[in-house]
């Protein structure tokens, strides 16, 4: 199995997520701006994707929307957890790409989860069933050079209300 599949279930039919395409890295971000916007304390947003799909820029969307400085988003792959304050909510973004799942405990991420920000998960699968049960499941996938399908999730009623007010705002539509 690879990164941009999900160990975890499907969200249920009634939980209606979002098929979108992003034609470029600028989109991608974007994206990330728009999710950051209707964030709120306590929301997780998981990446799921291959190598080099934009997981990293939509994560330094999501700063850009909550107010933070975007040169300060890296992907935190060897340092595993960056805390970013200063913006509307305190942004935690976590990169599990270099571990298992035994070793999520000493990376202070349930802190992250717990301290009242938006954390966003980069390669989640790595949590396996640690991961938290209602997140926001964004996928990005290859489809060309530059462009991404990207599908949004939602995986309980809290995420729920994440994506009908992006669909709202990127549609003017809700569910």
């Amino acid at each position: 199995m690879n990164a941009a599949d999900s160990n975890s279930s499907r969200p249920p039919a009634d939980l209606a997520g979002l098929d979108l395409v992003s034609h470029s890295s600028l989109h991608t971000e974007r994206l990330g701006e728009r999710l950051a916007t209707h964030a709120e304390a306590g929301d997780v947003i998981a990446l799921w994707g291959e190598l080099g799909t934009g997981k990293t820029v939509l994560a330094r969307g999501v700063a850009i929307g909550l107010g933070i400085d975007e040169d300060a988003v890296t992907s935190p792959t060897f340092i595993i957890l960056r805390e970013h304050f200063g913006g509307r909510l305190p942004f935690y973004h976590l990169d599990l790409y270099r571990l298992e799942q035994s070793q999520l405990g000493s990376t202070g991420w349930e802190e992250a989860l717990d301290s009242g920000g938006l954390t966003v998960i980069e390669w989640p699968d790595r949590a396996g069933d640690l991961l938290p049960a209602d997140r926001v499941d964004v996928r990005l996938e290859h489809v060309a050079e530059t462009k991404r399908r990207v599908t949004v999730e939602p995986t309980g009623p809290r995420s729920r209300r994440l994506v009908e007010a992006l669909r709202a705002d990127a549609f003017g539509e809700r569910q």
